[in-house]
């Protein structure tokens, strides 16, 4: 009996460590050697849309510097990490935002500016231009077209709801129906969930090339679409800074970048939180390059096998066949 007991005991003891070091091997693998994300916002569009997979080279960026041009991936740069480094390295490199609030997201945007490099943001005839170290950027990779704000869900179905709720909660026989409606109408924006969407106005909604848009989903004021955008307008005020480094959330900025800090930016200028809003990037955040695109589904989910079990057959009618399989620059 002892000695069958004993060969159990190192059975499961080698296992035990069997499975310890598997779970370094996959950790090394995602800090120091390649990661896979998820995109799911609008801020890189068209290059890259939300629903998309890539690979990202980690082990480069060990060797050497971001270069201009390259698209990264960095920790988001307004997260709040720990005064412990033990905690802060765990932070940086193995949790991630969920649980919620134990690490950064991921952003992923294109390297502008390097260190010693200054950016400048105008606006020409109209439109806004970059210019790096005094020379204006051509950018061909910017997205050409117009955003629209597209509704999760029908708005007249979630007013309904919220009216139910309102009864719900204060009883309907207490309260004026007038006072409901105007109380409702004016939580319906923030009750609601709306998404950014590049849209195509050559084309019909059903022959759109990014994402299926339901036309009664469009978000309108007074019968016209209501032009999406997260830049705030170009407030002349930035322009009379009186010294060399300035951003506020507009096209309009100026920048000296120091050691050890990047300017990035996303191709779609319209609806990207980037150095514009929070200023540069420390190198220390930037643990990626993404380099390959690996498939495109129109989904907001997280967990792509969530979205087929939840519509197994207008799945595969949103999966972006000709996006598969690509480089990415």
């Amino acid at each position: 009996m002892a000695q069958k007991y004993g060969v159990k005991q190192a059975g499961f003891w080698g296992s035990a460590k069997e499975f310890v070091g598997l779970l370094l091997l996959v950790l090394a693998i995602r800090v120091f050697l390649f990661g896979l994300y998820q995109v799911p916002t609008p801020s890189m569009e068209t290059t890259m849309l939300v629903g998309e997979r890539f690979f990202a080279d980690k082990l480069s960026y060990f060797f050497r510097s971001p270069n201009r041009g390259e698209i990264i991936s960095f920790n988001e740069p307004e997260f709040k990490y720990s005064t412990n480094p033990v905690l802060k390295l765990l932070q940086s490199y193995v949790f991630g935002p969920f649980p919620s609030g134990w690490g950064p997201d991921n952003w992923t945007k294109r390297v502008i500016g390097i260190p010693g490099d200054h950016v400048e943001g105008r606006v020409e005839n109209g439109k806004p231009v970059v210019y790096l170290n005094g020379e204006r950027l051509d950018e061909p990779y910017t997205n050409k077209y117009p955003l629209v704000h597209v509704w999760r869900q029908d708005p007249k179905e979630a007013l309904e709801k919220l009216r139910e709720e309102i009864y719900k909660q204060f009883g309907s026989q207490n309260l004026d129906q007038n006072a409901v409606e105007r109380f409702a109408a004016s939580k319906l924006e923030h009750y609601l969930q709306c998404d950014l969407r590049s849209y195509d106005p050559s084309v019909s909604y059903g022959d759109q090339p990014f994402y299926r848009i339901d036309p009664n989903l469009l978000n309108e004021q007074d019968g016209q679409r209501v032009p999406g955008s997260l830049i705030r307008p170009n407030f002349t005020e930035t322009q009379v800074h009186g010294n060399n480094n300035f951003w506020n959330g507009s096209d309009v900025f100026s920048v000296h970048l120091g050691n050890d800090e990047y300017w990035c930016m996303g191709d779609n200028r319209l609806g990207s939180k980037d150095c514009r809003f929070f200023g540069p990037i420390k190198g220390e955040w930037i643990h990626g390059r993404i380099l390959f695109r690996i498939w495109s589904i129109d989904s907001n989910e997280s967990w792509w096998i969530l979205d087929l079990i939840k519509h197994p057959v207008d799945f595969w009618k949103r999966v972006r066949w000709t996006r598969f399989f690509q480089w990415v620059h």
